[in-house]
């Protein structure tokens, strides 16, 4: 999905996220979902893309979204060390932010997240993927691990007063580009990448 028929679905993507950032370890409140507004501005970033899985009565079920980095990103600043300059260039090309990838609780474990995952990056041509995931979510951690992510460090999004946040980068080759078949493991979602 490009940005506008996201806009068209927010209904649906606001019912994930809600239901998925309640749960521990994000006990996110709602005010906190209420915060999930921003969405729509996101979805208008170039290149921004989305993928929603409904179940077979239509039902949403998961959801995952990013869009490339801009070349004055501030990701790379909110890291608690720094990083080589090489490895935080941005030119608004090179990585895909991997914002979010969530999973209902009654449809986890059922391979709704790796084929989220698959179908998000399917195509993009960048040389990397970039995300951040809550170590507290344990299975989302191994899934991401599992599909070939790496920890480059850690991370307080959105500010001091956040949770520590690993983050985690996926190397798609100097060519980019991923296939839809990509495989990988499956975990448990609710999981802020």
């Amino acid at each position: 999905m490009d940005g506008s028929a996201v806009v068209q679905a927010e209904f649906a993507f606001r019912l994930i996220y809600g239901e998925a950032f309640a749960e521990p370890p994000y006990d996110e409140t709602a005010d906190d979902v209420a915060a999930f507004r921003r969405f729509p501005s996101q979805a208008r970033k170039p290149a921004f893309r989305a993928a929603l899985a409904r179940g077979e009565d239509g039902e949403p079920v998961g959801m995952a979204y990013g869009h490339p980095l801009a070349a004055d990103t501030g990701w790379w600043d909110e890291l608690t060390e720094p990083v080589p300059e090489d490895v935080r260039r941005e030119d608004g090309h090179r990585t895909f932010g991997l914002m979010e990838l969530a999973v209902r609780g009654p449809w986890r474990g059922q391979g709704v997240a790796r084929r989220l995952h698959a179908t998000l990056l399917d195509g993009i041509q960048a040389e990397r993927v970039l995300l951040n995931v809550h170590p507290g979510s344990e299975a989302a951690a191994a899934a991401y691990r599992a599909w070939g992510y790496r920890k480059v460090g850690e991370a307080r999004p959105w500010g001091t007063g956040a949770d520590l946040h690993d983050v985690l980068l996926l190397d798609l080759g100097s060519s980019g580009g991923v296939s839809a078949n990509f495989s990988g493991g499956v975990g448990r979602w609710g999981s802020r990448p």
